[in-house]
């Protein structure tokens, strides 16, 4: 009923693989549930533009083994099949001195594929290969004998001689081939400086993604395939029953906006939230009655300029939370909060100046996983509590916190020093983290209690 498509390095091209095989399930009429191991979120935004119904992803580093399993048992129901696109290379995750609750790398693709017990089919770029793709099919097959193997699928095959060395070299040890795509340029997806630009700034998509299932239909080895996805019955979902609404929070989605994990919003729902959805961009007033804002991570510096025009929002959002409407903000909207963002040519323009402080963009890519102690208290913490999270950003704030809301220390790539992180005031929860709250419940929990007692108190100025 599912499988895992894995690279063996980075830009093997196993996001394009996994959409032009998301695209021809869609079009063969299946109800096709996909997936996206690690903390990623703008594959997921394809996978969901393309079958219809969110993605879900799949981080055993930012929540926990148990509930990566958990998460996708429950998606399977009412599917008729599964699709898992990996991250990296299929051994790439955490070193196994950061984590060892597993023999292979923690948060891995074959972490995954040896936690959920599917078979993993391997996507090796052949551009530059003949007769050693044997080897490298070989090595990956057998490093770690648990792992499910199903078969490999050859990715930028030039000339019928250069396939038919490939498949000479993979008959020899016997290794299925389920799929086989040429070189080709008609088929790409602009990318920027933190990854492929977001499906709602691509007009064109329509097109890409019918490109994409004419792409599959042809590329894959259907009769190899279809057995490995095979529909299963699967039982229905135990799930907790939705709270009866007793807050709004707003939530800012639009092209500057729009990094979510939908399990967060789900939870929010579940204990009783109900969630509205607006653009800081383009609506000229905030959403009445809220009693919350949630911003996303995002683009804000890609759309700073049209941000910073819209006075009459900036204005009320500035007022709303001044006097106390409870904030949560993950990167992206962290600098939204900023006294202004500053982008790549140094051009600065005026956000909603809550932090005093500007999001000055640079060349230096902050990345990897962290586990941060909370300081003091925000709308989701409170002091001495212990998160895990993810950065991935381009932007410094100048000046630093001066009331940091965590000390946060480095889990992957391994630092020895802390350092501070985030900002905190009474009513605002600002940091660079990207929280995942399936295994944290205690924060939507916090921020849903505080925006009750936000709809239970009279505005007061701070």
């Amino acid at each position: 009923m599912a499988l895992i498509i894995a690279g063996e390095r980075s830009d093997a091209g196993k996001t394009t693989i996994t959409l032009a095989l998301l695209a021809a399930l869609k079009r063969r009429g299946l109800a096709v549930q996909s997936f996206k191991v690690g903390p990623d979120y703008i594959d997921p935004m394809f996978h969901e533009y393309v079958t219809g119904r969110p993605c879900r992803n799949l981080d055993p580093v930012l929540t926990s083994a148990s509930y990566v399993q958990t998460c996708f048992s429950r998606h399977l129901w009412g599917v008729d099949c599964a699709v898992i696109e990996g991250v990296m290379g299929l051994f790439d995750g955490l070193p196994r001195s950061v984590e060892n609750a597993f023999p292979v790398p923690f948060g891995s693709t074959a972490h995954i594929g040896r936690l959920l017990e599917i078979p993993v089919v391997l996507v090796i770029d052949c551009s530059r290969l003949s007769g050693s793709v044997a080897a490298i099919a070989q090595g990956f097959r057998y490093y770690d004998p648990n792992l499910k193997f199903a078969g490999a699928i050859l990715n930028r095959v030039g000339s019928d001689r250069h396939l038919a060395l490939l498949q000479d070299a993979l008959a020899a040890v016997n290794l299925p081939i389920l799929g086989i795509f040429r070189r080709q340029d008609n088929i790409t997806i602009p990318d920027r400086h933190l990854g492929l630009v977001p499906t709602g700034e691509l007009p064109q998509l329509d097109s890409v993604v019918e490109q994409l299932a004419i792409l599959g239909e042809t590329g894959f080895n259907w009769d190899g395939l279809l057995p490995l996805l095979a529909a299963k019955p699967t039982a229905s979902p135990h799930l907790p029953p939705e709270a009866a609404v007793r807050v709004r929070i707003a939530i800012a989605y639009d092209k500057a906006f729009n990094f979510y994990y939908r399990d967060n919003l789900d939870l929010l729902q579940q204990l009783g939230a109900e969630l509205v959805f607006w653009s800081p961009l383009s609506d000229t007033q905030i959403p009445d009655k809220i009693q919350g804002f949630y911003f996303g991570g995002g683009f804000p510096e890609v759309f700073a300029s049209e941000l910073a025009a819209n006075q009459g929002v900036k204005q009320a959002l500035r007022q709303s939370i001044l006097t106390g409407t409870p904030t949560y903000a993950e990167c992206g909207g962290l600098m939204y909060l900023c006294e202004a963002i500053a982008d790549f040519t140094g051009q600065s323009y005026p956000m909603l100046g809550i932090l005093p402080t500007t999001a000055q963009m640079g060349k230096r890519l902050t990345l990897g996983y962290r586990k941060a102690i909370a300081l003091s208290s925000s709308p989701a913490v409170t002091p001495g509590m212990t998160v895990r999270g993810h950065e991935f950003h381009r932007s410094e704030l100048t000046p630093s916190p001066s009331q940091p809301l965590f000390t946060s220390h480095p889990l992957y790539p391994p630092q020895t020093e802390s350092f501070a992180e985030g900002w905190q005031l009474p009513q605002v929860h600002a940091s660079y983290l990207h929280l995942h709250w399936g295994e944290c419940l205690e924060i939507p929990q916090r921020f849903i209690q505080q925006c009750l007692h936000r709809a239970n108190s009279p505005i007061q100025a701070l």
